[in-house]
């Protein structure tokens, strides 16, 4: 991540630190290169080795308490105002910044909902308690979930026009695969395809590359996060595939879906069609009722009725996630209220939050129907990051 985007996020985390009304958010770490807390690369940019702690205020001031090795590295990076570097312990630096800002709270990286706001390690909890141990400023702890989950997911102009560009490209290596599947080659083969592609333009996949590609060919696949395999694309079958990269330090994460005419066949059959034209317009559905302050829950009821009114099975997982830095970001999802996603589908969406929409259905005797859209909320509704696959590609 460039300098120029952590300052911007440093400023919009300043903003809702006010927002908030929280006086302090500390980030604080060890040895990152081993344990990263997920907020390092995105308001730090450096690695840390001895216990360090990056402040930022809700006045604007920004600070940061790290080993005297590597207080030089910290100065040169310009980001935090003040660089205080200590050798023996973190602990009387720490205390005599706290007792200097006089913080009524104190927001650390730890959450029950958020895997992204939960980097303070267990062992770093209690050693900060500890130094904290006698002062008042033991009880002003609060969780940074809220801080976090707004600060990933309001991206900035710079993070959403790495963003699009990373789906361009993305959708670029979609359309050589659809010039590429042939009946007679596996999913294995075309995943290789599309890794061989990813190398020669120097991307990365956007997870990990066992399942970066999957590829899906015909009824009966196995789950959405499994690898590709040795089954072969034939005639009748549907073929899809879940694909993004890491470009710039961002991740697209988009899906499509074709079919493989048989002998004779010149469309789609009706079921296929019909099975298409259901995932197509739930989405459309979904991109036309979500604005800042739905819930994500709203969003998932909306897709997940109209398919199975349709007649078809609910989908096993979530609407959609946020994607940013990671391919699931962000705190807020599309989710159902199912207890494994805790409150984060009651959480309502905001503006420049990035979402995934992605419903699936099987096509009994063909395969699975599913599309994956990016898409960011604006003021009011939202906006295809993108151009959304309208109708169901053909492979003669």
């Amino acid at each position: 991540m460039s300098n120029q985007i952590i300052k911007e996020k440093i400023l919009q985390a300043v903003e809702i630190l006010n927002e908030k009304n929280i006086d302090m958010w500390i980030t604080f770490v060890r040895e990152t290169k081993v344990t990263k807390d997920p907020m390092i690369d995105m308001i730090v940019g450096e690695h840390s080795t001895w216990q360090s702690a990056f402040i930022i205020n809700r006045d604007g001031e920004t600070a940061a308490i790290v080993g005297s090795i590597e207080e030089e590295n910290i100065v040169k990076t310009g980001l935090f105002q003040k660089v205080i570097g200590y050798v023996k312990s973190v602990k009387e630096p720490l205390l005599e910044y706290l007792n200097d800002k006089n913080p009524k709270s104190i927001a650390i990286n730890y959450s029950k909902n958020s895997v992204l706001s939960d980097g303070l390690t267990y062992g770093m909890y209690l050693l900060l308690n500890d130094y904290l141990e006698g002062t008042e400023f033991k009880n002003r702890l609060v969780s940074a979930e809220e801080i976090i989950s707004a600060l990933r997911g309001r991206k900035s102009d710079s993070e959403l026009s790495i963003m699009k560009e990373a789906i361009t490209e993305t959708l670029k290596i979609f359309d050589a695969v659809t010039k590429f599947i042939k009946p007679g080659l596996t999913e294995k083969d075309v995943a290789e395809y599309v890794k061989k592609i990813m190398k020669e333009k120097g991307f990365q996949p956007a997870w990990d590359e066992e399942t970066c590609p999957a590829v899906f060919t015909g009824p009966n696949p196995a789950s959405a996060h499994s690898g590709p395999t040795d089954r072969k694309i034939e005639k009748g079958h549907l073929v899809n595939m879940d694909f993004g990269i890491k470009y710039k330090g961002y991740c697209s994460d988009l899906q499509r879906t074709w079919y493989v005419l048989r002998d004779g066949e010149t469309k789609a059959p009706a079921e296929v069609q019909k099975g298409f034209e259901v995932i197509r317009d739930a989405i459309q559905k979904v991109a036309d009722a979500i604005k800042p302050g739905v819930t994500g829950v709203e969003m998932d009821d909306i897709a997940r009725n109209y398919i199975t009114d349709q007649g078809y099975p609910e989908y096993p997982h979530g609407l959609g996630h946020q994607v940013g830095r990671e391919v699931h970001d962000g705190g807020a999802g599309l989710f159902p209220r199912w207890e494994r996603y805790g409150n984060t589908p009651f959480m309502k969406l905001e503006e420049r939050q990035v979402f995934t929409i992605e419903p699936r259905l099987p096509v009994e005797g063909f395969g699975v129907a599913t599309i994956e859209e990016e898409v960011v909320i604006t003021r009011d509704g939202c906006e295809f990051l993108s151009p959304p696959q309208k109708e169901l590609i053909l492979i003669k």
